[in-house]
């Protein structure tokens, strides 16, 4: 950020035509000394800021660390203890998480100690290590900002400052931002790729192997932190098809394929090793969430949906200063293009997904640093440009739109914070510790458990654990992605002949895992639920049926205690085998 001359093309009142020109053939403006952007500790004590807005935002989700993390996590243990991409030990290599780069720098922080190891402070680093990661990613994603902005307005502090409080008020990306899950990685190298490309651009370098190979790297970190990232693949050649306006193809072509090769080859090489390793060329997880070919009806409902939850008068006030910008004569457009395409394919990935069940648009986490720098670059560049009334007019807008979304978000905010998507401790405590204490109350030895909700059992149980869920398991993602109960269930009592079985709500529903079907299989209710699911153990494993009636009764008071007070702590440190009766650190 520091250190940076802004081109004269791109500075108020500076050779608007020689900056237009440069616009309109994808080529820059001569540099030549001007005024300097916002000195650098401006620039830095708005990324500051804008970080410490994001992360009071999400201290007030205290310890939520979702659940789903938490299978990233157990893999990160296992690769480190020398036991490969398993879920636990002695299961079979299955990829059951879908971000690899998150996934190497989870191992990494266990590596050097700072992860899986301890408490700090009365923290534990399984939850506080990702929340660092997420709070230095969001910090990454500001200077990303600061970097495109210095490259196009004189006071980019108020680009960078802007963006901050955007995404500070955002409950939806400081929400995933401080999940466990890999959602700030993504948004930071997607930003970062944007900032890469204006740099380029401003400097007149974007035919150059420099940009062209730190495009194609950045989209291919973006694609191992979430399969859906590959869409950033496209940005770079859009960009020389847009900027194309006469002149030799050729240098286009050179610097496109070498952009699209730095992407495609380490990633062919990637999709290689994953299917000599797990025998698909996807991740399982996205067969098991069965995503169905996109139409135009899913893309409509998806980012309407979004939109509304931005707050559409703020959408249509940000799109107009962006579309003004885009089409005024001498704002840097190409520049603010380069920021424009990955928004617009990130949104496009978005609203091609389906719904995620964890709510507060997880996939979205792209989309809002994009957006927060399109329209701040918008705003400020069209301040420095015009006159004092122009001046006024954007700055309300600008106004506006901050007021406008925190407005529209403000319950969704409330009430995400009251009851955020299903917690690892939770998860922890409701099944790792009871079904641990199940087997140790029975007599069980060397049992397994078949059950929907995985990352915290993961870590904690001594069982062996299936997933109902099938993001661990292929043949019940194969069974769910073709809508197959009946299959699933006679692989489940047939074959993995499951120790104990939990499934309840949807996925009692789902896959039929209710009373009727689990009695004629064999298995004894340990703790029933109103819609015919709940806890089962498998009679014949059962040595000691006078032990069954205790166990009841204790599951009929610890069970819901575990849906009350489980929810926000489950020990310093997560171990296999954690019960009631060996640990005290527990509801």
């Amino acid at each position: 950020m520091s250190g940076t001359t802004t081109p004269v093309s791109e500075i108020p009142g500076q050779s608007a035509r020689a900056d237009s020109t440069a616009a309109d053939t994808g080529t820059d403006a001569p540099k030549s000394a001007g005024p300097s952007a916002s000195p650098w500790w401006a620039d830095a004590a708005a990324v500051v800021g804008g970080g410490a807005l994001i992360a009071l935002h999400g201290s007030r989700l205290g310890q939520w660390v979702v659940d789903d993390a938490a299978i990233t996590f157990a893999y990160a243990r296992s690769i480190d203890e020398g036991l490969g991409p398993v879920q636990q030990a002695g299961a079979a290599p299955v990829e059951g998480y879908s971000n690899p780069a998150w996934l190497a720098l989870l191992v990494a922080g266990r590596r050097l100690g700072l992860f899986d190891h301890r408490a700090v402070f009365g923290v534990p680093d399984l939850i506080l290590y990702p929340k660092a990661l997420g709070l230095l990613c969001a910090l990454g994603t500001l200077v990303a900002v600061a970097c495109a902005a210095r490259r196009l307005v004189v006071r980019s502090w108020l680009v960078t400052a802007a963006a901050g409080v955007l995404l500070g008020a955002n409950v939806s990306f400081v929400a995933w931002t401080f999940s466990g899950l890999e959602n700030p990685l993504y948004a930071c190298v997607a930003t970062a790729l944007a900032a890469v490309l204006v740099r380029a651009v401003t400097a007149g370098n974007l035919l150059g192997r420099g940009p062209a190979a730190a495009s194609g790297l950045l989209a291919l970190v973006a694609a191992l932190t979430r399969p859906d990232g590959a869409v950033l693949a496209g940005v770079y050649p859009l960009l020389l098809l847009l900027t194309m306006r006469g002149g030799p193809v050729g240098p286009r072509v050179r610097a496109a394929a070498l952009g699209t090769a730095a992407f495609a080859v380490p990633y062919a090489l990637f999709l290689g090793w994953r299917l000599a390793v797990f025998g698909r060329l996807v991740p399982n997880t996205a067969v098991a969430k069965a995503q169905e070919v996109p139409d135009a009806e899913l893309f409509g409902r998806t980012t309407g949906e979004l939109l509304t939850f931005a707050g559409w008068p703020a959408v249509l006030v940000a799109t107009a200063l962006v579309g003004i910008a885009l089409t005024r004569r001498g704002m840097p457009r190409t520049a603010l293009a380069a920021v424009v395409l990955p928004l617009g394919l990130t949104l496009c990935a978005y609203g091609v997904l389906e719904p995620d069940w964890m709510g507060m648009h997880r996939f979205a986490t792209p989309v809002w640093p994009l957006g927060a720098l399109a329209l701040a670059l918008a705003a400020v560049g069209l301040a420095e440009r015009g006159g004092p009334r122009p001046r006024a007019a954007v700055a309300v807008a600008l106004s506006a739109t901050l007021l406008l979304s925190w407005s529209a978000q403000r319950e969704a905010a409330a009430e995400f914070r009251a009851k955020p998507t299903l917690p690892m401790c939770l998860v922890v405590n409701r099944d790792g510790v009871v079904f641990n204490t199940y087997a140790d109350r029975l007599g069980i030895k060397d049992g397994s458990v078949l059950l929907p909700s995985l990352g915290g059992t993961l870590l904690t149980s001594g069982l062996k654990v299936y997933d109902l869920a099938g993001l661990t398991e292929p043949r019940i993602a194969d069974a769910l992605a073709a809508g197959d109960a009946e299959g699933l269930r006679t692989y489940a009592f047939r074959e993995l002949r499951p120790t104990f079985v939990h499934a309840v709500g949807v996925w009692a529903d789902k896959t039929g895992m209710k009373a009727p079907r689990l009695t004629a299989e064999g298995y004894l209710p340990l703790y029933r639920t109103a819609d015919g699911g709940g806890d089962w153990v498998r009679a014949d494993a059962v040595r000691h049926p006078e032990r069954l009636g205790p166990l009841r009764a204790w599951a009929d008071r610890a069970v819901p205690a575990a849906y009350e007070s489980g929810r926000h702590r489950c020990g310093d440190v997560l171990r296999p085998g954690q019960s009631i009766d060996r640990t005290i650190d527990h509801p």
